[in-house]
């Protein structure tokens, strides 16, 4: 696909040094944007850059938890493109399957931080500058999860259906600014975060990614990140012109 859906745009694309992120990062330079590509793994975040071999994506070492990291990158993004156009919220981190008993306070909050409280920050940094404009696209990457618990995932399905309920509060707040707030529900995807869902040695845990996560899925096979990249650019870009509030399942149909 080169159609350049985002011509002259920059995106913010956090958690893009691995997974869904990297992907997303990725396609977007494709399709014609700047990309400030952030992430904890500030190395992570460097390799990806040098990878799409161009002066249009720039590394962000950035903790979504930080306000200040928060702030410090969306300060290098405008100083460095003059412009945020799109935010991708994709940072996120799992949970093994814990009992509510056993769930520390320590992973509770981690979990909440970095799922549900880095919407909030980044948002708070970037829509300023959105209104000012009078146009953006706000995409959170939240997960098939925030819909359909599972048990043992407590903090990670309340902090993806807190990150679901807030992209629709904010799509109302930020309507008549023609700012659009939508979301993805990825099920069960290949990815380097799928493993650390589970408890086991290699071998337990590949046998129970088929038995849990890929016979969830009616289509028959674990969402790939370049199918989430594809839904972020649709409702990143024009093509959803329209669009916003929704939450759009990218599941294989798990949501049924």
């Amino acid at each position: 696909m080169s159609n350049g859906y985002l011509q002259g745009k920059t995106a913010i694309v956090t958690g893009a040094g691995s997974g869904m992120g990297k992907a997303i990062a990725k396609l977007f330079v494709e399709q014609g944007a700047n990309v400030a590509i952030a992430d904890l793994n500030r190395e992570a975040a460097e390799r990806v850059a040098a990878e799409l071999s161009t002066n249009r994506a720039r590394a962000f070492g950035t903790d979504v938890t930080s306000d200040a990291s928060v702030a410090s990158m969306v300060k290098g993004t405008l100083e460095t493109f003059n412009r945020i156009d799109v935010l991708i919220n994709c940072a996120g981190v799992p949970q093994v399957f814990t009992p509510i008993e056993e769930l520390s306070e320590v992973q509770w909050d981690r979990i909440l931080a970095v799922n549900t409280k880095s919407i909030f920050l980044t948002a708070r940094h970037v829509v300023p500058f959105m209104k000012a404009q009078k146009n953006g696209s706000i995409v959170n990457i939240a997960s098939i999860a925030g819909i359909r618990a599972r048990p043992g995932l407590n903090a990670y399905c309340a902090s993806k259906g807190a990150a679901i309920i807030l992209t629709k509060a904010l799509a109302l707040e930020l309507a008549p600014y023609k700012i659009r707030v939508n979301a993805i529900n990825p099920g069960p995807a290949e990815t380097p975060m799928i493993g650390q869902f589970l408890k086991g040695n290699e071998t337990e845990v590949e046998e129970d990614k088929k038995k849990i996560f890929l016979n969830s899925v009616p289509l028959g096979s674990l969402i790939q990140p370049e199918d989430i990249a594809q839904a972020a650019l649709y409702l990143a870009s024009d093509l959803a012109k329209m669009v916003t509030g929704e939450i759009l399942n990218v599941d294989g149909g798990r949501g049924i």
